[in-house]
C-alpha cells in the first residue's frame, strides 16, 4: 500500500516539486548572471580567486550534495588553486598587479622583467663581491689572464647566447599563457557542470556519466598542457631514469645518495634550460623514505669507506722531505728546457698522493721559540751539505746534536739586527714596524734576515727555490721564521698586486735585468705603489767587469719603469752595500717616457690573478681614483690591523652578506675570544710558533692572536672571493691555494692548523683522503688540527684522523668543533711507485 498514493496527494506534490524548482532556477540564473558580470571586470575568470570560486559554487549548489559533487568540487578547489599559484608566479609576482586585457607584447615585456629583476637582485647581493677587484675568485682571475693572452683583448659579451636566451624567455611566457587559458576553460567548464548538478539532481545516470566523462577529458588535457609546458615526469619515467641512473652507478660504483642527487639534478638542470620556475609537486612518504635511507646509507657508506682505507708509506727519492707539487720527477722529466727555472717550479700530480710521508729517525718536539732562532736538533733536518758549503759565512754551522745559526748569511754575516738597522739608516723614511710592515724577501736563505725583523715587528714572507741550497727554507720553517719553497721562474708568484710594503734581495742571484726585466717587473707588480726595493748585491758595491756590467743593466731598467734610486749606502762593518728604489705613486712618469719599453700592461690584464699565470715583461698602471685600492698607503702599524680598508664601502656586499664595512667588523669582534677559546680545548701557546689559517676569510684569526708570540700563514682558497688584499691591508700575510694540491712547504712545519668550515667546501672538488694526507704531512708531530664545520664533515673528518692515530682531545661536533694532536705513528707498508 504504499506503494501508491491518490492523485491527489500527487498533484499536491508535484506542483511543490515544480514551485521548488522554479525557484532553484531563478536563484541559479540570478548568480550566474552576477558571475557574468564580474567575468568581464578588470580580474579575468583565469584569475578568479580561490574565495570568489568557493563563494559563487556555494550559492549555486543548493541542493544536497552528493558523495560525487564533493569529489567534484574537490577537483575544481585544487584546480584553482593552482591557477592561482601559477598567476602568482607569473606577472604579479614583481609588480603587484594584473595584466588584465593587455596585448600579448606588454604581457610579454611584463614577464621578461619579471624574469630579470630576481637576477639583478641575486647579483647585487653575491657574497663575492667585495669590490670590482676582489668579487673574483682567483681562479676566474687567472683564467681571464690566460684566455686574454698576450696580444689579444678579452671578450666578454656573448650575443647568440644572449638572443638564444631572449627565444626561451619568449617560448616560455607563451607556454605560459596557454596554460592559463587551459586552466580558465576548464574552471568555466567545471562550474557549468556543477550547476547542471545543482538543478537537476533527479537527472539520468546516463547524463551524469557524460559529464563525468568531459570532466575527465578537460582534466587529461589540463594535465596534458601542464606537461607539455613544464616537462613534468611520469612515475613509469622516473623508474626508467632510476633504474639508468642505478645501472650507471653499478658501474661505476657510486652510492644510492649519488643516484637520487644526479636524477634531481637532471631535472632541475631541464627545468633550468626550459627558463620556466620549478613547480614542486607534493612529495610522497615513499620518496621522502627512500631519499632518506640512501643518505644514510650514503654516509654510512662513506664513513666505512674512510675506516677501511689502508695507510701507505710513501715511495719517492725525496724520502722524509718530500713535496708532491715540487718532487714529481715524472713531470720535470719532460721538462723541454730548464733555463727559467721550470723545474723548480709547481708540477703536481694527476692524482694527489694519499701516502704518508715518513718521519726522520731520531726526530724530536722542535726547540721552542726564541731559542729556535738560534739552535734546532739535527735529526729534525738531518742535512750537512749547507753546513760545509756556506759555514764559513755563518749561515749554519753543526755543533753536537745542534744545527747553529750564529750570523746570518753572505751579506750580514756579523749578525741580520745590525743589517736591518743598516738598511733604515740608509733610508729613514722605511720606518720599520710602523711605515714598513709587510715585506718579501727573495731568495731567503735561511731566513735570518725575516727572523730577526721580528724584533722591529715586521713580518717577512720568505722564499728561496727547493734544493738550490740543501734545504734552507726547511731550516727557516724549523727555526721558526716563516718560508715557503717558491722560485721566480716562468709563472707569477702566488700573491696578490700592490700589496707588499718593501721588496729585499740580498745577494739573491736573481738576473733582473734579462728577458726584457720580466722578473723585476714582477717585483714591480706585488709592490705597493711608493712601496720600496732594497737590492744588497755585488753589483751595488763591487767593481768587477760583470758586476759593472749589471748594474748599468739595472740603471737603465729601474729608470725606463720609473723607479727612483733613493739613496746607495755601504755598511763598513758588513763590507756590504744596498740600493734602495722606490716605485712610483703615479702614472705621470709612464706617460713621459721617450720610449714605451717595457710596455704598459694591457687594461684587461688583472695584476691580482696569480694562480698559475705566465709571466709578461709589462707594466701595471697605479691606481689614481682615491677609492682605489693602493692609491693611499695604509694606516701606521699597528693601527692598519683593526682598521677597515678604505676602498671597502657600504655598496658592497661582504662575504657574510653584510655590507662590506659591516662584514668587516663583524669577523672581526668573532674571532676576538679565539685566544681563551683555543686555550679551553687544549692548546699550549709555549709550544705553538708556526699557525696556519687554512682558509682565512678577512684574517680575523691571525689579528687575534697578535699579541702572541706566533705567527699565522693566512691561506685563501682560489675558488673563495678574493680576501687577500685586505688581509696585507691590515698588516698581515698570506698566499693563494687551492688545497687539493699540495702546499709548497717541507714536512713537519706547522705547529698549528686552523681550517674553518673549509673541509666541507672541499668534498665536492677533492678526495678528503688525499686532503688529510696533506694535513698529515705538514703538521708537525706534536702539532694541533682544529676544525670547525658542519657535523657530517667533522665526523668525516675525525674518522680519518682516528685512522691516522691522532689523538682526538676535544670532541663537540654537534657544536661544529673538533681539535686533535698528531703522533708519531707510521704505517709499515710502503707504497708502489
Amino acid at each position: 500500500m504504499a506503494l501508491f498514493k491518490s492523485p491527489k496527494n500527487r498533484r499536491s506534490s508535484s506542483s511543490s516539486y515544480v514551485s521548488t524548482l522554479t525557484t532553484v532556477v531563478f536563484i541559479a540564473l540570478c548568480v550566474f548572471s552576477v558571475w557574468m558580470l564580474t567575468s568581464n571586470s578588470v580580474v579575468s575568470p583565469q584569475t578568479q580567486s580561490v574565495e570568489e570560486t568557493t563563494s559563487t559554487r556555494t550559492a549555486i549548489d543548493t541542493s544536497a550534495t552528493t558523495n560525487d559533487e564533493l569529489s567534484s568540487t574537490e577537483d575544481i578547489q585544487e584546480t584553482a588553486e593552482k591557477t592561482k599559484k601559477h598567476q602568482k608566479d607569473t606577472s604579479t609576482a614583481v609588480f603587484g598587479d594584473n595584466p588584465g586585457h593587455l596585448p600579448d607584447d606588454a604581457i610579454k615585456s611584463g614577464h621578461k622583467s619579471s624574469n630579470n629583476e630576481p637576477q639583478k637582485q641575486q647579483v647585487a647581493i653575491s657574497d663575492s663581491q667585495l669590490s670590482e677587484e676582489s668579487s673574483l675568485t682567483q681562479k676566474e682571475q687567472a683564467s681571464v689572464i690566460h684566455e686574454a693572452g698576450a696580444d689579444s683583448d678579452v671578450k666578454i659579451t656573448e650575443p647568440e647566447k644572449v638572443q638564444q636566451s631572449i627565444t626561451d624567455v619568449e617560448a616560455s611566457d607563451a607556454n605560459k599563457k596557454d596554460e592559463e587559458i587551459a586552466a580558465g576553460n576548464m574552471i568555466d567548464q567545471s562550474i557549468g557542470q556543477q550547476d547542471v548538478q545543482s538543478v537537476d539532481t533527479q537527472g539520468s545516470k546516463v547524463e551524469e556519466d557524460e559529464a563525468n566523462k568531459e570532466q575527465l577529458k578537460e582534466d587529461k588535457g589540463e594535465i596534458e598542457v601542464r606537461k607539455k609546458d613544464e616537462k613534468i615526469t611520469t612515475p613509469n619515467e622516473e623508474k626508467q631514469d632510476v633504474a639508468q641512473l642505478d645501472s650507471d652507478a653499478a658501474s661505476k660504483d657510486i652510492s644510492s645518495q649519488e643516484v637520487l642527487e644526479k636524477n634531481e639534478n637532471q631535472k632541475a638542470t631541464a627545468e633550468k634550460k626550459k627558463g620556466s620556475k620549478s613547480k614542486k609537486e607534493w612529495s610522497t612518504q615513499a620518496a621522502q623514505s627512500q631519499k632518506e635511507k640512501g643518505r644514510q646509507k650514503g654516509e654510512l657508506n662513506t664513513v666505512e669507506k674512510l675506516e677501511d682505507h689502508t695507510w701507505l708509506l710513501c715511495n719517492n727519492t725525496a724520502g722524509a722531505d718530500y713535496i708532491p707539487c715540487l718532487d714529481n720527477e715524472k713531470a720535470i722529466k719532460m721538462l723541454r728546457s730548464t733555463k727559467h727555472y721550470e723545474h723548480r717550479e709547481r708540477h703536481c700530480p694527476e692524482e694527489p698522493p694519499t701516502c704518508l710521508v715518513p718521519i726522520p729517525p731520531g726526530y724530536k718536539t722542535p726547540i721552542e721559540w726564541p731559542s729556535s732562532r738560534d739552535k734546532i736538533y739535527y735529526h729534525n733536518v738531518p742535512h750537512k751539505k749547507l753546513a760545509e758549503v756556506k759555514g764559513h759565512q755563518n749561515w749554519v754551522k753543526v755543533t753536537g746534536e745542534f744545527l747553529t745559526f750564529p750570523g746570518g748569511g753572505t751579506q750580514f754575516i756579523h749578525g741580520a739586527l745590525h743589517y736591518i738597522d743598516f738598511v733604515q739608516q740608509a733610508e729613514p723614511s722605511i720606518a720599520w714596524g710602523k711605515h714598513t710592515r709587510v715585506v718579501l724577501d727573495v731568495g731567503c736563505g735561511v731566513g735570518s734576515f725575516g727572523g730577526f725583523l721580528f724584533d722591529r715587528d715586521v713580518i717577512a714572507m720568505s722564499f728561496a727555490p727547493k734544493d738550490e741550497h740543501e734545504a734552507q727554507v726547511q731550516f727557516a720553517l724549523e727555526r721558526g721564521i716563516p718560508a715557503i719553497s717558491a722560485v721566480m721562474g716562468t709563472q707569477r708568484l702566488p700573491f696578490p698586486g700592490r700589496v707588499f710594503d718593501l721588496v729585499h734581495c740580498a745577494r739573491c742571484r736573481v738576473p733582473w735585468h734579462v728577458d726584457g726585466g720580466m722578473l723585476l717587473l714582477e717585483l714591480n707588480r706585488v709592490l705597493r705603489p711608493g712601496g720600496y726595493f732594497a737590492w744588497s748585491a755585488t753589483p751595488v758595491y763591487q767593481k768587477l767587469e760583470e758586476d759593472v756590467e749589471i748594474w748599468n743593466e739595472m740603471t737603465t731598467l729601474t729608470k725606463s719603469i720609473c723607479w727612483e734610486l733613493v739613496t746607495i749606502n755601504k755598511d763598513k762593518l758588513n763590507k756590504v752595500g744596498v740600493a734602495v728604489y722606490r716605485k712610483p705613486t703615479s702614472n705621470d712618469c709612464y706617460e713621459q717616457r721617450e720610449q714605451n719599453q717595457p710596455p704598459m700592461c694591457k687594461e684587461d690584464d688583472d695584476p691580482n690573478a696569480a694562480w698559475y699565470v705566465p709571466l709578461q715583461a709589462c707594466i701595471h698602471k697605479v691606481p689614481v681614483d682615491k677609492t682605489e685600492r693602493g692609491a693611499k698607503w695604509p694606516e701606521a702599524w699597528p693601527s692598519r690591523l683593526q682598521k677597515t680598508p678604505y676602498w671597502l664601502n657600504n655598496s658592497q656586499i661582504g662575504i657574510y652578506g653584510k655590507p662590506a664595512p659591516q662584514d668587516f667588523a663583524s669577523d672581526n669582534e668573532r674571532w676576538k675570544s679565539v685566544v681563551d677559546e683555543l686555550s679551553n680545548i687544549g692548546i699550549t701557546w709555549s709550544s705553538v710558533r708556526n699557525v696556519m689559517d687554512m682558509r682565512a676569510v678577512y684574517g680575523g684569526f691571525a689579528a687575534a692572536l697578535r699579541d702572541l708570540p706566533v705567527w699565522v700563514f693566512n691561506v685563501v682558497n682560489v675558488d673563495s672571493p678574493d680576501t687577500l688584499p685586505i688581509i696585507y691591508e691590515r698588516g698581515l700575510f698570506g698566499i693563494y691555494h687551492d688545497w687539493c694540491e699540495s702546499f709548497n712547504t717541507y714536512p713537519r712545519t706547522f705547529d698549528l692548523l686552523h681550517a674553518d668550515n673549509l673541509f666541507s667546501k672541499l668534498k665536492d672538488r677533492c678526495k678528503l683522503v688525499a686532503v688529510m694526507a696533506e694535513v698529515d704531512r705538514i703538521a708537525r708531530p706534536g702539532g694541533k688540527l682544529i676544525v670547525r664545520d658542519e657535523s657530517t664533515s667533522l665526523n668525516e673528518v675525525e674518522t680519518l684522523l682516528k685512522s691516522l692515530h691522532w689523538e682526538i682531545i676535544f670532541d663537540k661536533i654537534q657544536e661544529g668543533i673538533l681539535c686533535a694532536k698528531k703522533g708519531k705513528w707510521r704505517p709499515d707498508s710502503v707504497a708502489s711507485s
